[in-house]
């Protein structure tokens, strides 16, 4: 999570200063025109400048991957960007039209303007500065539809009760805005703008982002990733409204690390959901594991969408959440389906052992007798100390109680997967009373 922060902060304070170093010293006289064209100049580099280092992560880069420690937290970062490009790009909608909104009001008068340079006039000198201002015109008119229809696009991502295959489906089109908008931001930007460094910055994260729009809209993302395999064996447990799926995949599958997951499509049109592996990777059998729970209108339709012998497509493997760290001891925590990467380590260790002492907390509002079964068997195997959880019989897992389960927690390092909110107020108690922050180690298993 710091590294989200500071790469999050560093993009737009990174920008701010640039931006600030190029317009000062500011000018004498700072009326309200002079102050609203230097805001619709900052905010619209805020903008484009977020959007294009979201639009560079959505590529699922091998060095990004490193660099933020995992594709969930690359998609975390996405996300705020996303969100942070929303804003300044509202506010620059507002301070370009707020004007007019002001005069059609009767609150103030309209400037007087000087003619736009036109025609032969316009080409007297043929100069890069020249051609973009003749580009005005359409720039804003395009500008301004490119940015409804984004706007649009970014509440359909954020509004977590729009069905996900909706999401993917329009997802993608953010990258024609984007086009648009870049086509906006390099005929409307102070042209002298371009000679500083705040223009030669955003310049190059516009270059970067056009390539990301282009292999979004190509359909070139993952593609190297991507690998066939046919469901060859189904589990259900309907109470638990649980699915577990073995895939087997062909034979160029790189394999992968437990706790990892992968893009798996098991229908064309409702396209890829990410699935957590839950299983160790052995060559000889080349089967994966997925695990799902009943969450949303995909999952719950999945075990009636699904059937042995079906096609399907795993793009993969993504994220770093593989339990390496230089601690002889761990606390694991699983709560819910978030069980899964845990399933896969246990199962790695079984014929794999690394020597460190792990206590397993599954954390559930109930669970059924074979799946418990399933659950204890691995955990035999791996030599994990198991500490099962109902919420009903057992209570709810806090970050006090479990100092008082284990007293030497301080000694360990905590891995959890699960929702979001529940491993925050774990990770708040826990750092506060003394452990250090690189030693949580979360899954932001979210891709909205």
């Amino acid at each position: 999570m710091k590294t989200i922060r500071i790469t999050l902060w560093a993009t737009l304070l990174g920008l701010s200063f640039l931006w600030v170093a190029a317009n000062l010293p500011l000018p004498e006289t700072l009326n309200f025109i002079a102050a609203r064209n230097l805001l619709v100049q900052y905010s619209g580099v805020l903008s484009i400048g977020a959007m294009s280092v979201a639009m560079i992560l959505a590529v699922r880069s091998p060095w990004v991957d490193r660099w933020l420690n995992g594709l969930d937290k690359s998609y975390r970062l996405h996300k705020w960007l996303g969100i942070s490009a929303l804003v300044t790009a509202v506010a620059h909608w507002i301070f370009v039209s707020g004007p007019g909104w002001a005069i059609d009001l009767g609150l103030m008068t309209a400037p007087e303007r000087g003619p736009r340079p036109t025609g032969v006039e316009a080409a007297d000198v043929a100069t890069i500065e020249t051609m973009l201002r003749t580009l005005r015109d359409p720039a804003e008119g395009l500008g301004e539809k490119a940015f409804y229809i984004a706007v649009l696009l970014i509440a359909v991502a954020l509004i977590r009760r729009i069905p996900y295959r909706w999401f993917a489906k329009t997802h993608t089109l953010i990258a024609v805005a984007y086009l648009v908008l870049v086509f906006h931001s390099m005929v409307l930007m102070e042209f002298d703008a371009w000679t500083q460094p705040v223009g030669l910055i955003t310049g190059l994260l516009m270059v970067g982002g056009v390539a990301a729009a282009c292999l979004t809209l190509t359909r070139q993302i993952g593609r190297r990733r991507k690998f066939a395999g046919k469901i060859t064996e189904l589990q259900h447990f309907p109470s638990m409204k649980i699915t577990e799926a073995e895939v087997t995949v062909d034979r160029v599958w790189p394999g992968h690390w437990a706790g990892q997951f992968a893009f798996v499509t098991f229908d064309r049109k409702e396209g890829a959901h990410p699935f957590t592996i839950a299983s160790a990777w052995d060559p000889k059998t080349r089967t994966i594991r997925f695990v799902s729970k009943a969450l949303g209108d995909y999952t719950e339709r999945l075990p009636q969408t699904v059937k042995v012998g079906d096609d399907v497509t795993v793009e993969g493997p993504y994220g770093r959440f593989t339990f390496e760290d230089s601690k002889s001891r761990q606390i694991w925590i699983g709560a819910g389906i978030g069980i899964t990467p845990f399933i896969a380590r246990m199962k790695h260790l079984a014929t794999a052992p690394d020597g460190k002492s792990v206590d397993l907390f599954h954390t559930v509002p109930e669970i059924d007798p074979k799946p418990r079964a399933l659950l204890e068997a691995d955990v035999a195997a791996a030599g994990v100390d198991l500490h099962l959880m109902r919420d009903k019989e057992d209570g709810l897992l806090t970050g006090a109680r479990l100092r008082e389960m284990l007293p030497d927690w301080k000694s360990a390092s905590i891995w959890f997967c699960g929702p979001a909110a529940f491993g925050d107020a774990l990770r708040h108690d826990l750092t506060e009373h003394g452990l250090k922050p690189a030693d949580f180690h979360q899954e932001l298993f979210n891709m909205r």
